[in-house]
């Protein structure tokens, strides 16, 4: 059973690749600061956002996406607002597992990066291998995750460095 965290990713994906089949854009880099939770990160397209009430290891909250989709290769970041620190660090650790859940991954690289999680996975999704780069991290009551997952060997790396580094939790 896919929890609502996995199911709200990619029905945004899903959504995202739909309003955009048919093209193929460039990296178009932009500064996205969130109007809901403070922190900024370059988006290699125009987001969209969504909110959805999820599940995180039996923390039900309110958790916003953002993401941006090209080439079938979606940039997102998600955030949550919990009732405490430690709420916060459970909800991480969740949102890591999750993830790995989604797409039956196999972390191939995980270690503490700037005061969170950095993870490489690789997994399958509808039969097709998948790659995830994310980090986690959880500020005060926050919690953040801040993904690309696509198509494996199709990810740009340049493109996850870029997106990933510029991730500024405030």
């Amino acid at each position: 059973m896919k929890t609502p965290l996995a199911i709200a990713a990619f029905a945004l994906a899903t959504g995202l690749t739909t309003a955009l089949s048919g093209c193929s854009p460039k990296f178009d880099w932009r500064d996205y600061r969130s109007a809901d939770a403070p922190y900024s990160i370059l988006f290699p397209g125009k987001p969209a956002t969504h909110t959805r009430t999820v599940n995180l290891d039996g923390q039900q909250t309110s958790m916003t996406m953002a993401a941006a989709d090209v080439d079938g290769t979606m940039f997102a970041v998600g955030s949550t607002e919990l009732v405490s620190p430690a709420a916060a660090q459970q909800a991480a650790q969740a949102m890591k597992t999750a993830m790995l859940r989604n797409i039956s991954g196999i972390p191939t690289k995980e270690g503490s990066k700037n005061g969170g999680v950095a993870l490489e996975a690789h997994g399958t999704n509808g039969g097709r291998a998948i790659a995830l780069h994310g980090r986690f991290v959880a500020r005060g009551n926050r919690a953040y995750q801040a993904i690309v997952v696509g198509p494996d060997k199709a990810v740009d790396r340049e493109a996850i460095e870029t997106f990933l580094t510029s991730f500024k939790p405030d």
